[in-house]
């Protein structure tokens, strides 16, 4: 692999999360296309994208930025998740899944944040 962040457990779980989170949006309604669902895609897609920016960095304490960055658009969603499943787009056992695994990757991003010197 070329690129330091393919070798990076966080950044392929942020990826599954964002596919997790891709394929909940397609059930929203056609409505919700330039709101809810384009802000969730948009907050998924970020995650692995930050990981990876930031593992491009100069400094370990310019890719911790980007780590913070990446966990904020995990709280991001997980929020927007909460008005998707109060709005019925997505099931209860849906949210939940995605509510888990969410939490679960910004524990595995914080720590390996905090494993960086």
């Amino acid at each position: 692999m070329a690129f330091r962040f393919e070798n990076l457990e966080i950044w392929k779980l942020a990826i599954e999360y964002g596919e997790k989170i891709h394929k909940l949006i397609k059930k929203f309604p056609k409505s919700e296309m330039f709101g809810l669902s384009a802000d969730l895609n948009r907050a998924g897609i970020s995650v692995s994208s930050n990981i990876a920016e930031g593992s491009g960095s100069e400094s370990n304490r310019e890719f911790k930025r980007f780590l913070g960055i990446a966990r904020k658009s995990i709280f991001e969603t997980v929020s927007q998740l909460v008005i998707a499943q109060r709005r019925k787009y997505i099931t209860e056992e849906e949210f939940y899944s995605a509510y888990r695994d969410g939490e679960l990757l910004v524990k595995k991003v914080s720590s390996f944040r905090n494993s960086l010197k």
